[in-house]
């Protein structure tokens, strides 16, 4: 028999809760920690890093914003030297759409500042409005059959998913504008008091 192994245990009795136990054997050639002693994963304040992380992750954010907007700007400046000299159809609604998705993706940023969240809706948006610029700047004419088919099939998808999102349960406790919009829906001109 080891000698480091106790021939008995003591027994944890029912007048005795377990956190009074008695304190497990150390094997010989190891040294207990001190009772006062922390675990050096227990030292970690993890609401500290937590917020810490929140902060970056909201510094990261506003400076997508900052850099959005210079973006915008840039583009516009594009958009009215295009206007100015001459003008053509496919650019300009190009530009126009490109400034469109970058407005919606600011939009996007914002909403995620103010509610820490991403909204299902404007992700959406932001989408269809990509897909939909790709497509004018293409020309539907001159795009194959099969992509056409692709961009419908997405499309729907995009609008079935719009449609859904008004009866998905809000996941954060703030402001849920899908609510906003169901129920403005559901009192609207249609429906009967």
């Amino acid at each position: 028999m080891n000698p480091a192994i106790p021939a008995t245990i003591e027994p944890i009795s029912a007048d005795r809760p377990p956190s009074q136990a008695a304190p497990l054997p150390v094997p010989p050639g190891s040294s207990a920690p001190p009772p006062g002693d922390v675990r050096w994963y227990q030292q970690f304040r993890r609401v500290q890093i937590v917020q810490s992380l929140e902060a970056i992750q909201d510094l990261i954010a506003v400076s997508l914003c900052v850099g959005l907007f210079c973006v915008m700007v840039l583009q516009m400046r594009i958009l009215f030297s295009t206007l100015l000299s001459a003008p053509q159809f496919h650019a300009i609604t190009a530009d126009i759409l490109f400034i469109l998705i970058l407005v919606e993706l600011f939009r996007l940023l914002i909403i995620y500042l103010q509610e820490q969240r991403v909204s299902i809706g404007v992700s959406v948006e932001i989408a269809i409005v990509s897909v939909l610029r790709e497509v004018i700047v293409n020309g539907v004419l001159e795009t194959d059959w099969h992509q056409i088919l692709a961009v419908c099939m997405f499309l729907i998808t995009m609008a079935v998913l719009m449609v859904v999102r008004v009866w998905l349960p809000p996941t954060f406790a703030g402001v849920d504008p899908e609510a906003k919009v169901s129920a403005r829906m559901k009192s609207g001109p249609f429906t009967q008091q």
